[in-house]
């Protein structure tokens, strides 16, 4: 069974290998690999025997190629209606064929197979919502992703995520010290614009424990400053770990389970160690799925929670507007067409719709701001999600896939959407540039600093 050098079953777990993989531009020999790669069909069908219990083996049996999931699938509605798409066909196709055939298939199979996993579904969820059965074909694709990644078809990128998180415990080369220092230093920026101003670290028995998605320390470190100048005008007792702060996992996206297992548990460790009230995890939707929803089941939670609450960035700012912890100035209220972007991991999978409309009442003159259709759990996803936006290979089905939610934008009318999630405004930036409709994007944090009230014992001296 030919393994290659770089596309093989064995994860990133060495500094070593992460480098080597990435020397490979584009993954150019990584995927030359990949067409002579083996597939392992004992170790697959012994995979599939152990982990595909009751619950996916009768979602498998009991589709009644209604249908009725099509027309909920936004890729299936860009792609001319292809039948190809229609989610119940694409899982079908893949996962129920690996078990009819008991894991005799080969190499063009597995191709096939993750072009399907990766580039025509999103794990948005949205189609379950609409399956008269209840069928929920994002876990069945993730299911189905981890049996890939296991035999090395995984595309380059997410093979690379997936070791970042197993060498750094975060989804790029960010290490503790490098979060700590970054956001040290950005805090030191606005020390004279705001009296005070500090981050705590490793601070015990704080109210909120903050974690954050690692792009904003190496790309967005303004990000970090932002948060920290909302804390402290809110007067919140908070604090940051050196160690379990990073929130988000690629591994998820690759299907790379116990690499999740182990990010996860490092948050968690954080918690544990930190004793904080809640934790507030960052703009960021895939981040809170897989520390919040996902991530207790990986973790071996019997309660399926995480060690202490833990809420979206969302629902802690609507909690201190509401209870006038942050005050906003009415004459800086946004007055232009504005927008929202329901992120499908926060919105669909975990029911914050409210919060984020409620951030709106407060941030929007009335009548600015128009709705997409549709809208909240009903939304589209942002084309980008579950891993989309950053593989190389797809990109020319990622960029058709933005189509849906540029018209979306495009009918609103709208100048501004705010996106208070990562994959989002990543999606909306590159959908930008690759359409230009005109449209700016935004995450919360930049709007309410513009608008927010100082209190007057928190503001410079003459």
């Amino acid at each position: 069974m030919p393994e290659g050098t770089l596309c093989n079953k064995k994860p990133i777990d060495t500094e070593e290998d992460l480098k080597t993989l990435l020397q490979d531009t584009g993954g150019k020999t990584y995927y030359e690999e990949m067409k002579v790669l083996d597939v392992n069909s004992d170790l697959l069908w012994n995979t599939i025997k152990n982990t595909c219990k009751s619950r996916m083996k009768t979602w498998l049996e009991i589709c009644a190629h209604c249908g009725m999931c099509a027309n909920s699938c936004f890729l299936y509605l860009i792609n001319d209606c292809d039948p190809k798409q229609v989610p119940a066909y694409k899982i079908q196709s893949t996962l129920g064929e690996i078990i009819k055939k008991k894991g005799k298939v080969d190499n063009d199979f597995m191709h096939m197979a993750m072009e399907t996993a990766w580039a025509k579904c999103t794990c948005c969820n949205r189609c379950g919502m609409y399956c008269p059965h209840g069928i929920d074909m994002g876990i069945m694709f993730g299911y189905l992703r981890g049996l890939l990644y296991a035999q090395g078809f995984v595309p380059w990128e997410l093979k690379i995520g997936a070791g970042m998180h197993r060498v750094y415990r975060a989804q790029m080369d960010v290490t503790d010290t490098d979060f700590t220092e970054t956001f040290e230093w950005m805090v030191e920026e606005y020390e004279e614009d705001y009296p005070g101003l500090t981050v705590p670290i490793d601070k015990e028995g704080a109210d909120i424990m903050y974690t954050v998605n690692a792009r904003e320390v190496k790309h967005y470190p303004e990000d970090l400053a932002e948060a920290a100048i909302l804390f402290h005008l809110a007067g919140e007792n908070w604090t940051v770990p050196s160690s379990g702060w990073e929130q988000t996992s690629l591994s998820m996206f690759a299907g790379d389970w116990p690499a999740c297992k182990m990010q996860v548990e490092h948050v968690y460790a954080a918690m544990e160690r930190l004793k904080p009230k809640r934790m507030v995890g960052t703009e960021c939707g895939h981040a809170h799925r897989a520390t919040v929803i996902e991530g207790p089941y990986w973790a071996g939670r019997k309660d399926g929670k995480p060690p202490v609450e833990s809420i979206h960035y969302v629902e802690w700012i609507a909690e201190a507007l509401k209870t006038g912890k942050l005050k906003i100035d009415p004459a800086k209220r946004i007055k232009q067409p504005v927008t929202l972007q329901d992120s499908c991991n926060y919105i669909r999978n975990h029911g914050l719709k409210t919060a984020t409309r409620e951030i709106i009442s407060y941030i929007v003159e009335p009548g600015y701001f128009v709705e997409m259709t549709p809208n909240k759990e009903h939304n589209y996803c942002c084309g980008g999600g579950g891993g989309f936006n950053g593989i190389g290979i797809f990109r020319s089905q990622r960029n058709k896939a933005l189509i849906t939610k540029r018209d979306q934008l495009l009918d609103t009318g709208a100048e501004l959407v705010i996106a208070p999630c990562h994959n989002c405004w990543d999606a909306i930036r590159d959908l930008e540039e690759e359409y230009k409709i005109g449209i700016k994007w935004s995450f919360l944090k930049p709007l309410l600093i513009s608008m927010v009230q100082v209190p007057e014992h928190l503001q410079p001296k003459e």
